[in-house]
């Protein structure tokens, strides 16, 4: 790891509940850092947010922790409830039609896999926790993109550079437009090929308590194993399994 970064973290370490307030004579006088260098960490963290700094008087100037931390905690919170609360569902559903389930967020302008249910068919497909994927190929990132709200969409699509992952990759802006609004119209979103050759995927959205998006419920498999009859069963179950994710999370309308 970077030095800078090291030693900026082994800053942030030495704040705790009982020691909520550090000058900078205390940094040096518990890490033995040069103050200089101190100084210079210090000035980075409070730029960026991560630390505020407290001028008593002119020779007692102290540093707390920034609201930064706060907002990339509560990202965290928000991530680990949706996955206790997603997790059993997607068990069950997994279970029940056998194939993978996954779980995803926005963050930034990607998608990001927080959970996933393996199946036990032979032919599966690679996904895995931590990958990330642009917000214009395949179901979940599609359904994430499409309920964000239509400013912070547009700033996302204005700066995507479209990649081919797989021969239905959507490449182009006004073909993701066009999408994104049958996306919004039918509820869940659908993935024929996009990230993967001849792979089928449905993602239907899970609702907080104010009825914002805040995941993406996704099932995905060869389409091979995606018959028509099969299509309207998984459809079916992976929405009821999203309904009752998005309930536990305190969601009261229907999806």
């Amino acid at each position: 790891m970077n030095q800078s970064v090291t030693k900026a973290l082994k800053l942030l370490s030495l704040f705790s509940e009982e020691k909520r307030e550090i000058s900078l004579q205390e940094i040096y006088e518990m890490t033995g850092m040069p103050k200089a260098t101190a100084y210079r960490l210090l000035s980075s963290l409070e730029e960026g947010g991560f630390l505020r700094k407290i001028k008593k008087s002119e020779h007692d100037i102290r540093y707390r922790l920034g609201l930064k931390l706060l907002e990339l905690g509560n990202l965290v919170s928000e991530d680990l409830e949706l996955r206790q609360a997603a997790f059993d569902h997607m068990k069950a559903l997994c279970k029940d039609i056998n194939e993978v389930v996954h779980l995803s967020v926005c963050e930034g302008e990607e998608a990001i896999y927080i959970e996933k249910v393996e199946s036990n068919q032979a032919i599966r497909l690679y996904t895995r926790v931590g990958k990330r994927m642009p917000l214009f190929a395949g179901s979940g990132p599609k359904l994430l993109l499409a309920f964000l709200p239509k400013m912070r969409q547009k700033e996302i699509i204005s700066r995507m550079k479209f990649e081919e992952f797989a021969p239905h990759t959507i490449t182009n802006e006004k073909k993701l437009y066009q999408e994104l609004e049958t996306i919004r119209q039918q509820g869940f979103a659908e993935s024929l090929g996009e990230q993967d050759p001849d792979t089928v995927g449905f993602s239907f959205p899970i609702r907080d308590f104010s009825g914002e998006v805040v995941g993406a419920l996704g099932v995905t498999g060869p389409s091979m194993r995606f018959s028509d009859g099969r299509r309207s069963e998984i459809l079916e179950k992976t929405q009821k399994a999203a309904q009752a994710i998005s309930e536990d999370l305190g969601f009261r309308g229907y999806l």
